[in-house]
């Protein structure tokens, strides 16, 4: 199956008519009119007077200004906000050092987000060495001193998981560089369609961090044309699933088209480093097509890299990862589960698992490998290729394990070939001789 990603073009903005060093950081109602009569087209937060206890109003007034871009000055204080409503058609530039901050007790809302897009267009954020945090551990215990009926000065909270640091919902060409996304009551970033669109759509994330964050480092709902190049999604713990990226629709009609990771890391997640959970996709949804390339995997509870519910009225399409390398994952390096042969491919390719299903030595059927196919809703498991593959282990262990599937023999389409390396020896739990299953097992 040949897969075409789609080239996304971000709105390039032309060379600042000004420095930005000799943008004034001084409240200026003189630079704030000729802003908005369109004299100028580069606007400085600060111009509309920079309140360190709630900054919010500046921020805001400043983005719906009309300016086309707007700079985010380092005042060597956080520019603590309530939610900000983002705009189209607008660079938005946070300075190195600069550190946008949820204002505390202000995120009582449910879905309360600091940076919010919605149904926008021709946004960029460009923020090297900046920072967007939110009060993570606030919204946990706030939670707990809520059900226990006492209101303290940063509560009461109710318990969600829908405080994202930066939500994206129904946008068309969108980049966001060099940020950090860190301490959320939800996901880092969250990416799903709007009420003008079933998707998002052409959106680009570079060099971006999300880190500490409650629910997952980045949830993806529905987008047709995302690039992530270069980034982490790291020590996401709190609710379930904590995972570094969770893909994820809620429904048939959402896309999972000309999705690619390149040269990105899922480091030390409580749940999955890369999660796809497709129970909703159905025969009528789109085509999915997702590559993972050249990342790299290590979780601190869950597994590697996660595949489920590819069911028989599951969609077409490609499922690929291309020299990713999981290693020290203390679940499963990799885990399939049901997985229907005749709908969309799962595939492997140079990719490496490493030292995975560390907290597992003992506890048998754990392995590298699993490929738990029940055939509950799948009547032919499988359509999986390790194509040159590599599992190295250094335990007393199956290195793939079937355990779970109704019957090994009812195994079709799993093709390819893996070389392990294991002085205690190379064997799987149970033999997989099902109808074309092809898989080459070298040793080392």
């Amino acid at each position: 199956m040949r897969t075409v990603f789609a080239l996304l073009v971000v709105v390039s903005w032309p060379s600042l008519a000004v420095a930005w060093d000799a943008l004034p950081n001084d409240a200026s109602p003189e630079a704030v009119q000729e802003v908005l009569s369109g004299r100028r087209t580069v606007a400085n937060a600060a111009w509309w007077g920079f309140d360190p206890d709630d900054a919010t109003d500046a921020l805001q007034a400043a983005i719906k200004s009309g300016a086309r871009t707007v700079i985010v000055p380092n005042l060597s204080r956080e520019w603590r906000v309530r939610p900000i409503e983002l705009a189209s058609d607008q660079e938005l530039v946070l300075e190195e050092g600069v550190v946008i901050a949820a204002k505390r007790g202000a995120y009582q809302g449910k879905g309360d987000s600091v940076f919010n897009a919605a149904n926008l267009s021709n946004l960029s954020i460009r923020g090297y060495g900046a920072t967007i945090r939110m009060q993570k551990e606030d919204y946990i215990v706030g939670t707990v001193l809520a059900n226990l009926g006492w209101n303290r000065w940063y509560g009461p909270y109710d318990k969600a998981e829908w405080r994202m640091c930066l939500r994206i919902r129904g946008c068309d060409n969108v980049e966001v560089l060099g940020l950090t996304l860190r301490d959320s009551g939800g996901d880092g970033i969250y990416i799903d369609g709007g009420k003008k669109s079933p998707a998002s759509s052409n959106i680009r994330l570079q060099d971006v961090v999300c880190e500490n964050n409650y629910r997952q480092g980045i949830s993806i709902i529905s987008v047709n044309g995302l690039l992530v190049e270069n980034s982490e999604f790291n020590n996401t713990w709190g609710t379930p699933p904590s995972s570094g990226v969770d893909i994820e629709p809620d429904g048939a009609e959402q896309q999972l088209q000309n999705i690619v990771f390149r040269n990105c890391r899922f480091l030390d997640n409580y749940g999955d480093g890369i999660e796809l959970h497709l129970p909703h996709q159905r025969v009528s949804s789109a085509e999915i097509s997702i590559l993972f390339d050249r990342c790299h995997v290590s979780t601190s509870r869950g597994t590697g890299i996660r595949i489920s519910k590819i069911t028989d009225d599951g969609p077409a399409g490609l499922i690929e990862f291309r020299d990713c390398v999981v290693d020290g994952s203390e679940g499963y390096g990799i885990k399939v589960q049901d997985k229907s042969a005749s709908r969309a491919r799962v595939r492997f390719v140079r990719c490496t698992v490493r030292a995975a299903a560390r907290d597992r030595e003992y506890h048998a059927p754990w392995a590298p490998l699993w490929l738990q196919l029940r055939a509950e809703k799948s009547k032919l498991p499988g359509g999986i290729d390790f194509i040159d593959c590599l599992v190295e282990d250094d335990r007393d262990r199956p290195f793939l394990s079937t355990d779970g599937a109704a019957s090994p023999n009812e195994f079709v389409d799993i093709t390819g070939d893996i070389t392990v390396r294991n002085p205690n020896g190379v064997y799987t739990d149970r033999p997989l001789d099902g109808g074309g299953v092809t898989l080459q097992i070298h040793t080392e």
